[in-house]
């Protein structure tokens, strides 16, 4: 059924701006969903969605990201079609939310509201979204009077590197730290290929630096409230703008449970870049207010200085910070390497055990490394359940086949990205879309699904 009570159709969604629909083959049964449960398709033919969200009148409300048409926009369901609420954002939409009639729509850099005439009116501007990782979706304090979000690091793992591609465009771009922070002093030396005219030149990079700036030992780094990888807090319209806590990588989804404690879903470092770190697992965390959450030293709890988390042939990381600014909290569970963790929502609605977390996996995200099977094989293209009270993890829903469906060709997921509770009690799982088999990391147009999984027992 719809979320109106209505009975289920698959609705089709054409681009008005791209007449191109890339026929992606749908097929649930290409999908293995735990038992007492059956998956359908919802809704197929969105241009590489986000997130989405139920509002308090049952309307469901779609954001569209603009990575595969270049507008992003915001849909509405209703009357078996969505429609355009609002549209020409900063590239890309991360998310949106809906609080008593009126959008909050995070793009890059910014949070923007959207009144019921369509109004917008930017609450918040200058986040540091021109790196690596954006500002993510809003979400409500249980007062319903702050919103809170969650805003990446400009780099992997704290130094820039020619893994950056936003290097030729911001130089000078790099990383703050949400405290007043001291560092150790190491150089990482890359070849500047900038310059054309000495193209064997080799420049050394500090961590918490523009590019080609050293760092000397000793180094004192002050604290900055738009810190990199940091959860932010404010009042609905945009003042009082405050740190809440610190040191994620990329904190895109937050959620508050029906207690009142706000949960995060941080996406681990990847094996690359001037420091890469190898092995580090995707987090779930509580989010404490000012507290440091162990970027880019820790990862799952545990100094990346280990030897689990060396590269294969390459070097231990060393630690960056001298003075670290608390212990870090272990997480509430964590996820396996290239899981990438991303929406999730808490089942208060009799779908199962009373309060687990669904969450979807998105799966690896980085083209530039090996995309052969291996960096599919076990994590990611999933929906996974987590146990709120053993913190234990199970896969819930996922392809037969093991790999994501532009891999196997088959009909089910490609790349879930949100999950959302219906008044209808059902899952819905919001599905990116499909890449391009000759171009890894470029989704094709057209081909974002809403899958829809429901109790049969």
């Amino acid at each position: 059924m719809h979320p109106d009570g209505t009975s289920i159709m698959q609705i089709c969604i054409t681009n008005d701006n791209d007449n191109t629909y890339n026929d992606r083959y749908l097929n649930p049964n290409d999908i293995n969903v735990t038992a007492g449960y059956r998956i359908e398709v919802f809704a197929y033919g969105l241009d590489s969605p986000v997130n989405m969200v139920f509002t308090d009148d049952n309307m469901l409300i779609i954001a569209e990201s603009g990575l595969s048409s270049g507008n992003p926009r915001v849909l509405r369901l209703i009357d078996d079609r969505f429609d355009i609420l609002a549209d020409n954002f900063a590239s890309a939409i991360t998310g949106v939310n809906y609080l008593n009639g009126i959008l909050y729509v995070s793009h890059r850099g910014r949070i923007t509201r959207v009144s019921r005439d369509g109004l917008k009116q930017n609450l918040i501007t200058g986040l540091p979204s021109n790196g690596d990782y954006f500002n993510g979706k809003v979400v409500f304090g249980p007062d319903r009077r702050t919103l809170y979000f969650g805003q990446g690091t400009v780099t992997n793992s704290g130094v820039v590197g020619l893994d950056n591609q936003w290097l030729s465009n911001h130089p000078l771009l790099c990383d703050y730290p949400g405290d007043y922070i001291i560092l150790n002093g190491q150089n990482y030396e890359t070849q500047n290929t900038a310059n054309q005219f000495a193209p064997d030149e080799i420049v050394s990079t500090g961590a918490f630096s523009p590019y080609g700036t050293p760092n000397i030992p000793i180094e004192l780094r002050k604290e900055f409230k738009k810190a990199s990888g940091s959860i932010l807090r404010a009042n609905l319209d945009g003042t009082m703008l405050e740190l809440f806590a610190w040191g994620f990588r990329n904190p895109l989804n937050l959620e508050f449970d029906s207690g009142g404690q706000l949960y995060v879903a941080n996406m681990g470092y990847d094996n690359r870049g001037s420091r890469p770190i190898a092995n580090a697992p995707d987090e779930f965390f509580t989010a404490t207010p000012g507290l440091w959450y162990g970027w880019p030293d820790f990862a799952g709890g545990d100094p990346v200085s280990l030897p689990r988390f060396t590269p294969e042939g390459g070097f231990p990381p060393e630690l960056l910070i001298k003075n670290m600014p608390n212990i870090p909290p272990d997480p509430f569970t964590t996820f396996p390497s290239n899981s990438n963790i991303m929406g999730f929502d808490f089942d208060y609605y009799r779908f199962g055990p009373y309060g687990d977390a669904y969450i979807a996996e998105f799966g690896s995200t980085d083209p530039q490394q090996d995309r052969g099977n291996t960096s599919f094989a076990g994590t990611g293209h999933r929906i996974s359940k987590i146990d709120m009270k053993t913190r234990t993890v199970s896969t819930f829903a996922i392809n037969k086949s093991g790999f994501p469906s532009y891999i196997s060709q088959e009909g089910g997921f490609g790349k879930p990205i949100d999950v959302k509770f219906g008044p209808d009690s059902a899952l819905y799982v919001l599905d990116m879309g499909v890449e391009d088999r000759n171009n890894p990391g470029v989704l094709l147009p057209n081909t974002g699904t809403i899958w829809r999984i429901f109790k049969t027992s």
